[in-house]
């Protein structure tokens, strides 16, 4: 039996869908050309579940297909070729940015091949991968670190509320596992 809160008001199941906080544990892999997939590359289930506001786009366009109509409870594996989850790479992505430019994440204070860092642009902040670094200047990447790759999800749906005005006003969530303002 459905917990009380799992329930909409005319007693049926909450389902996923638009204007729906929802609040899930994953674990993502990258898939082999054999279609097998390797060791986990990230997971939730050691921490917080994931939030995101269905409808707008917060999460891979694949994904969010694949959760619609979902329930309080339900899991999903999926495999999501490129164009349903972060794109395929683009070619000539890749730029020399003046290192003083770089913001790197919380927590590092060096910048090597490899390492995560923000860049402003003409179009707001984007996040770049370091492929190169010089005494003055870093090439940078602005694929997103899984583009091309084809993913593995696991996913379990933890809890569906209704979004706030405020969270579809600004279209994401706001609050605990979400953006504060």
């Amino acid at each position: 039996m459905a917990d009380s809160k799992d329930l909409a008001k005319d007693n049926t199941p909450v389902k996923i869908g638009l204007n729906k906080v929802v609040s899930f544990h994953y674990r993502l892999a990258e898939v082999a050309p054999d279609g097998s997939h390797g060791d986990w590359m990230e997971e939730s289930y050691d921490g917080q579940p994931l939030h995101y506001l269905h409808g707008f786009h917060n999460v891979v366009v694949g994904l969010e297909r694949a959760l619609e109509g979902k329930g309080i409870g339900e899991t999903i594996e999926i495999t999501l070729k490129p164009e349903e989850a972060y794109g395929p790479r683009k070619e000539g992505a890749q730029q020399r940015v003046p290192l003083k430019h770089l913001q790197l994440r919380t927590g590092d204070s060096k910048i090597h091949p490899g390492s995560l860092a923000a860049v402003q642009t003409d179009k707001g902040m984007r996040s770049v991968v370091v492929v190169k670094v010089g005494k003055f200047n870093a090439d940078v990447d602005f694929n997103h670190p899984l583009a091309g790759r084809t993913l593995y999800y696991e996913i379990e749906v933890v809890d569906i509320r209704e979004a706030s005005a405020e969270e579809i006003a600004h279209g994401h969530v706001h609050g605990p596992g979400g953006h504060h303002h």
